[in-house]
């Protein structure tokens, strides 16, 4: 049985007033039963002090991106030695999102991870395929190649986790339907164990395409799916911890 993580992805949301929610989830996970792993990934101006409310907590904080260098002339970014330093024990990195806007590669997803096993902290890495790609029936294609290109052999003992987020479903509240997820959730184990043998058994999976408290359950109770990548529904604390409950349950 693999843990599962369900991880809120806020994006570009949140300012000091939202710290409470953070509380909030603190409060909820102390009063609930110890069945999954819980994580957080604000903006980058409340990781710091999201990860001082959060400690000694069963809720972990995280970010939404690094760079790949440790340090240097790059303004702007922040390091993985920099999120693990401000509290940061995970990161978010080649999200569907960031691909399209700042035109990531594969290589430059593949380099972050990198750079996240190097300080110590667990890289989350994306994958996914737009709308004209799924109706192409490229879908198993792309995500193939997507994992690929954008494990790095650094973590080769499986001291990462991978996210499916289709990209047509993202923020547009429509969800894969629970046969299109088992069907991409199970192909992903496949390459997971054919790249990485035992530890390839034992990688999260998570789902992130618009997982709501209404459709949590189902999507949770699938083999493969050990998780969500959560937006929305992240930013409330109610919402948050039912899709926890909805983890939870399953085991």
């Amino acid at each position: 049985m693999i843990r599962p993580l369900i991880a809120g992805n806020w994006k570009m949301n949140g300012t000091s007033a939202m710290l409470p929610v953070v509380q909030e989830v603190v409060t909820g996970l102390s009063a609930r039963a110890d069945g999954a792993d819980c994580l957080i990934c604000p903006p980058a101006t409340l990781l710091e002090r999201a990860a001082k409310v959060a400690q000694a907590s069963a809720l972990a904080i995280g970010a939404q991106d690094c760079h790949a260098k440790e340090a240097g002339a790059h303004t702007g970014d922040l390091s993985a030695e920099m999120i693990a330093d401000a509290g940061g024990r995970y990161v978010i990195v080649g999200h569907s999102e960031r691909r399209a806007d700042h035109f990531e590669s594969s290589e430059i997803v593949a380099n972050k991870a990198a750079a996240a096993k190097r300080a110590g902290i667990t890289p989350i890495i994306c994958v996914g395929e737009t709308l004209e790609e799924r109706e192409a029936g490229r879908t198993l294609e792309i995500i193939s190649d997507q994992l690929a290109e954008s494990i790095p052999d650094a973590v080769c003992d499986g001291s990462f986790v991978v996210a499916y987020e289709p990209v047509w479903a993202i923020g547009t509240g429509k969800v894969a339907t629970t046969e299109q997820v088992d069907e991409v959730h199970n192909a992903i184990r496949d390459k997971l164990n054919q790249r990485f043998a035992d530890a390839g058994a034992s990688v999260r999976i998570l789902y992130g395409g618009s997982m709501k408290p209404d459709n949590a359950a189902g999507l949770l109770s699938l083999q493969n799916v050990n998780g969500g990548l959560i937006g929305g529904a992240s930013l409330k604390a109610a919402d948050f911890l039912a899709i926890y409950d909805a983890g939870i349950s399953n085991l």
